[in-house]
């Protein structure tokens, strides 16, 4: 495969911002997001980036790896939680203007691919449910969508509108994510499959169509999702 290393200076964050890419540039552009304490070698280290290569070699698929902030905005306990919700929001603001303008402009695409396992599934599916004109498919891996523990019980609107349990029973317009091709992979000893099931729940009573993908014999790691993602960019591309 094709790897590039880019690193670029962000005003939304004030800092330099790092992210590996996988191809050339053509066909889906593919977001994904690592996992908690997560930086964006992490997928390759862990061989996720290599399970989908045949994808990124034929030209089908191009994936970008960005880099998380999750050390200094969820797990950050130094700062307030507020401040931690502004941390995570000037990240979103790094990933839906510098990132996904980037994959689009590279792969002529008007809407990109995003995907994550636990909490990189958390980034790409408040992403792709509060920006869903950016998005073309969403692909969740052992989600963990629950954010409230990393806030010990304070509560503001930022965290409301980042919680996608609270906000997407209120909305009124679902017909906004018909386009999206959504999938919820979870399996039988995934120990976050109650979110999927409640985040597949939510989506039902709005009429969001989307595919539950409660898989036998899979559970919530590495090995796992490296048969997950291939499987759904099959499905796809």
């Amino acid at each position: 495969m094709n790897e590039r290393y880019i690193r670029w200076y962000t005003q939304h964050m004030s800092r330099d911002f790092e992210m590996l890419v996988f191809g050339h540039g053509g066909g889906l552009p593919l977001i994904l997001f690592p996992t908690s304490f997560g930086r964006y070698y992490q997928n390759k280290d862990f061989g996720v980036t290599d399970s989908v290569a045949h994808f990124v070699d034929s030209g089908r698929v191009t994936v970008y790896c960005p880099d998380s902030a999750d050390l200094d905005s969820f797990y950050n306990k130094a700062i307030h939680p507020a401040d931690r919700m502004r941390t995570h929001m000037a990240y979103e603001n790094v990933i839906v203007r510098d990132v996904f303008d980037f994959a689009r402009r590279e792969c002529s695409a008007q809407r990109v691919a995003v995907c994550g396992a636990s909490l990189g599934a958390y980034h790409a599916a408040n992403i792709a449910f509060k920006h869903p004109d950016t998005i073309s498919h969403l692909i969740s891996m052992s989600g963990a969508f629950d954010i409230s523990d990393f806030f010990h019980g304070y509560h503001d609107d930022n965290i409301y509108f980042n919680s996608p349990y609270e906000y997407l029973p209120n909305i009124t317009d679902p017909w906004k994510f018909n386009h999206m091709a959504i999938m919820l992979g979870t399996g039988e000893w995934d120990n976050t499959r109650h979110e999927s099931f409640r985040m597949s729940a939510i989506l039902n009573s709005k009429g969001i169509r989307h595919w539950l993908d409660d898989r036998k014999w899979c559970g919530h790691d590495w090995n796992y999702w490296r048969e997950m993602l291939p499987y759904y960019l099959s499905t796809i591309t």
